[in-house]
């Protein structure tokens, strides 16, 4: 009986503590859902209703005016499915030769594995403005500038530079044990790779394509430079030269902005399970 009485004393002297932590919790989310608000709030305003009661008024009238202004300025199915495409596809491949890589690193043991890993996190550090020259005179000499290819074959070494760190960094924490017994079981390099190797990777890679999607929907610098004509380009360079080319007012701007936010966030809620689920394996592991 003391026992329990001491555990429940304890557990009343925590619950203070509880409750402030909460509170904590809610107000720091309510500060990150801040700018989503804002948005949401001002996408349905007009022009008029904003002009006069300003951004942070309830709006007087819920209106669709400022979601058809932006469709008519803006092609958005096809900036949607170039978005798709090139992020979609840096994601698959950008994924593959991480993997392909890292095993070559984390566990061929090549020669100079060490001096590798350091140009690939020194690749991933590289400011975008360093590579842009270099870039566009490649894109101009292949025939790639202005097609979504030219953003494509540049973001999948940039995004497996850092892939390649990370699986090569795991691989290299495998039990050689594993692989030794494969091995004698007359298993090459290649039914090693997928039939040890990529089931125990297959968490790390899950999260590494919803993050190199993300990354690469998100892309501004780069795209604005390779993607010149309107009919390639992706959301966010659609977004950035709608005022400048349009005189755009605010309201229409929010509604861009939100149009162009749902995928990203469809795509998260989707694969929201797979991103904890790859988390919580590398964490144990």
């Amino acid at each position: 009986m003391a026992a329990i009485a001491h555990t429940a004393t304890r557990h009343q002297r925590r619950r203070p503590w509880r409750w402030l932590i909460l509170a904590v919790a809610i107000i720091v989310a309510l500060v990150i859902l801040a700018p989503l608000l804002l948005l949401l709030l001002n996408a349905f305003k007009t022009s008029a209703d904003y002009s006069t009661n300003g951004p942070l008024a309830w709006p007087t009238a819920f209106s669709l005016q400022s979601f058809q202004d932006f469709l008519q300025i803006i092609d958005y199915p096809r900036a949607l499915w170039n978005s798709i495409v090139i992020a979609g596809l840096v994601a698959v491949f950008g994924a593959l030769v991480s993997l392909l890589s890292a095993y070559a690193i984390g566990i061929g043991r090549v020669r100079g594995s060490t001096t590798m890993l350091a140009i690939f996190l020194l690749a991933t550090m590289l400011p975008q403005e360093a590579l842009i020259y270099p870039l566009f005179y490649g894109a101009q000499a292949t025939g790639t500038y202005n097609t979504v290819w030219s953003v494509i074959l540049v973001f999948i070494p940039l995004q497996a530079a850092f892939g390649t760190y990370l699986l090569s960094s795991v691989m290299s924490t495998m039990p050689p044990s594993l692989l030794e017994a494969a091995a004698l079981d007359g298993a090459g390099r290649w039914r090693i790779l997928w039939s040890v190797v990529y089931p125990m990777m297959r968490p790390t890679l899950s999260v590494l394509m919803v993050f190199f999607f993300v990354w690469t929907w998100n892309e501004f610098f780069i795209p604005l430079v390779l993607l010149g004509d309107q009919s390639v380009q992706t959301l966010p360079i659609a977004l950035a030269t709608l005022q400048g080319q349009n005189n755009i007012n605010i309201t229409v701007l929010n509604a861009g902005s939100l149009l162009s936010l749902l995928p990203t966030l469809i795509f998260f809620f989707i694969f929201q399970r797979t991103l904890s689920r790859g988390l919580t394996v590398g964490s144990v592991k």
